[in-house]
């Protein structure tokens, strides 16, 4: 089947406050979708709210997964149920080449994934209850062609697809003898800047698309 669009669906942005974040919660509420809005500075998210009427804001530390835990009860009280994540926790460092690798810089980039591993289990019964499930993230172009001087931020990357192609997996495995509805989506990037237009195209998108035809894929995006 193809799905009818992400109008009147409940989207979680994670990551919100950043450029990024924010380009694409406008292009989802434009699109007709309610946008729970997910930052860890309640300034931003103020200003988040202010710029664009109709975001929902709310405050988690998502690598704390009590919190994560409570974030969800918070959502499911103000909005009900979700029916897709955007995961856009990021960062980078590197440099160094692989001495310069430094446990410092890993556990910063290392956050990203642990943020993904909290959220996605936390709202996987939702994800799996809508009709048109989607939780989709954004990796880098550097997993498929890792260098010394950003050997953590490819190892994260990496890990984080390891994870999205799980989920995949099960959704597939959920969905056996009704047909999958939910969709686990990875877009690639050499570097983000200069591409948030065309992600926040690609995110609503996600919603016009069959979910198994979606399920599991890497897309790389370009300008």
């Amino acid at each position: 089947m193809t799905d009818v669009g992400v109008a009147g669906r409940t989207v979680l942005v994670t990551g919100a406050t950043g450029a990024s974040g924010r380009i694409v919660v406008r292009a989802l509420l434009g699109a007709g979708a309610r946008v729970v809005a997910v930052g860890s500075d309640d300034g931003r998210l103020g200003a988040l709210e202010d710029e664009l009427p109709g975001a929902i804001g709310e405050h988690a530390d998502l690598t704390d997964g009590d919190d994560v835990l409570e974030l969800a009860m918070r959502v499911h009280a103000r909005v009900g149920d979700i029916d897709g994540i955007i995961h856009l926790v990021g960062g980078w460092r590197g440099g160094g080449g692989i001495p310069g690798q430094s446990d410092e810089d890993y556990r910063f980039l290392e956050r990203s994934f642990t943020a993904l591993r909290h959220v996605s289990r936390a709202f996987w019964d939702d994800l799996l209850a809508s009709h048109a499930g989607r939780i989709a993230i954004v990796s880098s172009t550097t997993v498929a062609a890792p260098t010394a001087g950003g050997a953590n931020y490819a190892a994260v990357k990496a890990a984080s697809e390891s994870w999205m192609r799980s989920l995949a997996h099960g959704f597939t495995t959920a969905g056996e003898g009704a047909g999958a509805t939910a969709a686990a989506v990875t877009f690639r990037v050499r570097a983000l800047a200069g591409l948030e237009d065309r992600l926040a195209t690609s995110v609503v998108d996600l919603w016009q698309a069959d979910a198994a035809t979606l399920n599991g894929t890497v897309t790389e995006l370009t300008a």
